[in-house]
Order: structure tokens, then sequence, then C-alpha cells
């Protein structure tokens, strides 16, 4: 197994995680607005030629220092599942796809640095809202400057988003999702992209997200460091510690996370 402290040791995997997450942004924005086609990946996913060339952009990005690092990507053969020993890279080249197609400015390039499961180092570059998150093993950041979670603790003044799509004939977990959140809290968001609500949990923006879903680790691994990291709680539908392989997610400021768990677990009536 690899040693922790030796791998993740300096600042060198974040500053590479930021530089590779820049250079696939900058490629997914250049062919942003441009009429790119669309392709269908699944009857409710779409993918473009902007995916697959800001994932190999970021991909020979990590590689340059990290050649012999494991790669999760969720386009072409990159392979699917975290290892959980050793070091790897967790990326998405364009995380809200569907936002992208339909020229709307929110969908980011994540990648998340990872060692025996556990991330140690994201970014998130959001090059048409002008962001770049960040987090290490200090903190939380965007733009450079530290994020921290919002300290609302009453729901009447609470903001919280449904997150990871639900497929269309699961329409009726989306429908109960909206209903918890609407009947708890002051107000909804969706954004489209995971890899930009999390983020926005993180900065205070929003105080909740949750799905009842098991989200796929490029849509999530680096924004949940980033919440952890800006301090705020990542919990699974049952409570616990949320990991890449569990099954719901629920992230919030901490404050509010019994009333964002409660909403997230009535999706599938648990209570």
């Amino acid at each position: 197994m690899a040693d922790r402290d030796e791998v993740a040791a300096g600042s060198d995997r974040a500053a590479v995680a930021e530089r590779a997450a820049r250079a696939g942004a900058r490629v997914a924005y250049d062919r942003f607005r441009t009429g790119i086609p669309v392709e269908a990946k699944g009857e409710d996913d779409v993918v473009t030629e902007a995916d697959r060339a800001a994932q190999r952009t970021v991909i020979d990005a990590i590689r340059e220092t990290y050649p012999d690092d494991a790669v999760v990507g969720e386009e072409e053969a990159e392979r699917k599942t975290v290892p959980e020993e050793g070091p790897a890279w967790v990326i998405d080249p364009i995380d809200g796809t569907h936002n992208y197609v339909r020229d709307i400015r929110i969908w980011a390039t994540a990648v998340a640095a990872v060692v025996d499961g556990e991330p140690v180092t994201a970014a998130n570059v959001c090059p048409a809202l002008g962001d770049v998150y960040t987090a290490d093993t200090d903190g939380a950041y965007r733009n450079g400057d530290p994020i921290t979670v919002s300290d609302v603790s009453d729901p009447r003044r609470a903001a919280v988003a449904p997150t990871i799509w639900w497929e269309f004939d699961a329409r009726d977990e989306y429908a109960r999702a909206c209903e918890a959140i609407v009947t708890r809290f002051a107000d909804m968001r969706r954004f489209g992209a995971a890899q930009v609500v999390l983020p926005t949990v993180a900065a205070g923006g929003l105080e909740a997200t949750i799905t009842n879903i098991r989200p796929n680790p490029w849509d999530t691994v680096a924004g949940v460091f980033m919440v952890r990291q800006a301090g705020g709680r990542v919990t699974d539908l049952d409570g616990n510690r949320w990991r890449h392989d569990s099954t719901g997610l629920v992230a919030s400021n901490g404050a509010l996370h019994d009333e964002a768990l409660a909403a997230a677990r009535e999706i599938e009536d648990l209570d």
C-alpha cells in the first residue's frame, strides 16, 4: 500500500491537479458555443468531441509528472472505478455537458488526486463562469481566496440543490427530492453540474445538495473534497462518511446536515 505522506507530500499534486484542470478547461472553452456536434451516449446522456479532447489534455498534463498513476475518467477507455490502494486521479473533462451543449455557462473541468481511495487535492475549473475552485490539505479556495461553508442553521433561510440527474424512468424520485427540499427549506436550485454545485456548497452559496442515487466518482470526488476542506459534511443516505462507492450523497454546511439527510432519505421513504 502506498505511503500517504510520501505520495501526498508537498504541493506537487495540488499544482498538477490545477494545471491539468486548467488545460482541459481551455480546450473545452475554445469549443464552447461553436455549434459542436452532439452525440448520444445513452437515453439521457450526451457527449461531444470537446469532452474527449479535454479529457486527453487533462491526462497528458497529469502524466507529464505522474506517468504511472491510474486515471479514472468518464470518457473513452479510462478505468471507471477508483482503486482502493495507491495513487490515482479522478477526472471529468466537462461536468455539465447538457449545459455545455445548450450554451449554458454552468459546467466545469474537474480533477482530483486520490491516495488509497481518499482525495488529497482537487481542482474544478469553470472557465465560462470565471471561477477556479481548488482544495488541498490546508483548505479550500475560489480564485485563490479561502472559502468556507455558510453558517446558516435555520432551514427557512437555506437554499438546497437536488443533484446527479435521475433517469427518465425515475422521475418520480426527482419529484420526491424536489418536494422534500421545498417543504423543508427556503429555496431550491438546480444547476445541472454536480462539480459546480459541490464547490458552491463549499463557498457558502448553497447550504446543501442531495441525491439518493449512487453517483459516478468523476461527478463527485473533487467537489466532495472541497466541501470537507471548507468545513462542511458529506455522508451517504445512512449518515455514514461518504466514499467514492457510496449510495446517495448528502453534502451540507454541517449545521443543516440532519435536515438535508432527512430530505434525501425521503426520496426513497427510508424514515
